[in-house]
C-alpha cells in the first residue's frame, strides 16, 4: 500500500458512547471482516468503517479469518489477495463454501487475469489499491443492498429511529419532517443522548467554523425541532444553562 492509499475519512465531531441496543444496530447496519496483513490498511479500514457505523473485525491471515468465521458471521469480507500462508484466492474459495457473505477482493495488481481469477473463485467485487475510502464504502453498500436487502442503516435510539439511507428520523413511529439543518442537529443529539453539547460544538458541526449568520440561529432551530417533536415542556431537548443543550430519552 505505502503512502499511495487514498483513504480519506471525513472529520466528524468526536462521538461519546451512544447508549443504544448495540446488537440490534450492528445486525441491521452490517458486519465487516477485513482480512489483510498490512497493519496500515487494516487500521484505516477498521476506524473508517466503524465511523460509518459498521461492526468491524480484522484478521491478518486467511487461516485466522476462517477460524473465526462462525463467530464473526460477516455480511461483507474485504479480502487481500497477497496474504501470508494461504493466498486470497484460496481463502475466497473456502469462504464461498462456508458463507453467503459478499467478498470484495483487494489487490495491488490491476490486470484482467487477476480480476477474472478472483471472480471465478467466488468474489463478488474487486478493488485495486490504491483506492478511495468513499468508493470502497459505495461498493460495500451496493453489495449489502443486493445480497442482504433485509439490512438497512436504521439505528434505534430510545423512541427514535434514524434511517440514514432515506435520510429520515422517526419519533414514536412517526416520520419527522426535517430540513437538512434540522436533520443534522437531531443526528448530532442522537449520537450522544444524555450528553450536554456546548453551543460551540453544535455550531461547528452543523454550520461550520466560518459561520457568520445570525447569532441566535441555533436557538431558532432548536425551537423548530421542539415544535416538531411536540416537546413543549422541553423534556426531550433540554437547555443546559451555561453549556448548551442535551437530548434526554427518558
Amino acid at each position: 500500500m505505502g503512502s499511495d492509499l487514498r483513504i480519506t475519512i471525513p472529520g466528524r465531531f468526536p462521538k461519546p458512547e451512544v447508549r443504544t441496543n448495540q446488537a440490534d444496530n450492528a445486525s441491521r447496519v452490517g458486519r465487516i471482516l477485513v482480512v489483510d496483513d498490512e497493519q496500515g490498511i487494516s487500521d484505516f479500514l477498521l476506524f473508517g468503517l466503524r465511523d460509518e457505523g459498521f461492526e468491524v473485525y480484522t484478521a491478518v491471515s486467511g487461516e485466522e479469518a476462517l477460524a473465526h468465521l462462525e463467530e464473526y458471521k460477516p455480511h461483507v469480507v474485504l479480502l487481500d489477495v497477497m496474504l501470508p500462508g494461504m493466498d486470497g484466492y484460496e481463502v475466497c474459495r473456502m469462504l464461498r463454501e462456508r458463507s453467503r457473505a459478499a467478498i470484495i477482493m483487494l489487490t495491488a495488481r490491476d490486470d484482467v487475469e487477476e480480476r477474472v481469477k478472483g471472480l471465478v473463485t467466488g468474489a463478488d467485487d474487486y478493488v485495486v489499491k490504491p483506492f478511495s475510502f468513499d468508493e470502497l464504502k459505495a461498493r460495500i453498500d451496493a453489495r449489502l443492498r443486493t445480497q442482504f436487502p433485509e439490512l438497512r442503516a436504521v439505528a434505534r435510539i430510545g423512541k427514535f429511529e434514524v434511517d440514514q439511507e432515506q435520510h429520515l428520523i422517526r419519533y414514536e413511529g412517526a416520520a419527522l419532517s426535517l430540513s437538512r439543518t434540522e436533520f443534522a442537529l437531531m443526528e448530532m443529539f442522537l449520537e450522544c443522548p444524555g450528553v450536554a453539547l456546548t453551543r460551540e460544538q453544535i455550531m461547528s458541526r452543523v454550520w461550520g467554523d466560518q459561520f457568520s449568520g445570525e447569532d441566535n440561529i441555533l436557538e431558532v432551530y432548536i425551537r423548530y425541532i421542539r415544535n416538531k417533536l411536540h416537546d413543549h415542556k422541553r423534556t426531550l431537548i433540554r437547555t443546559v444553562r451555561g453549556v448548551g443543550y442535551r437530548l434526554d430519552l427518558n
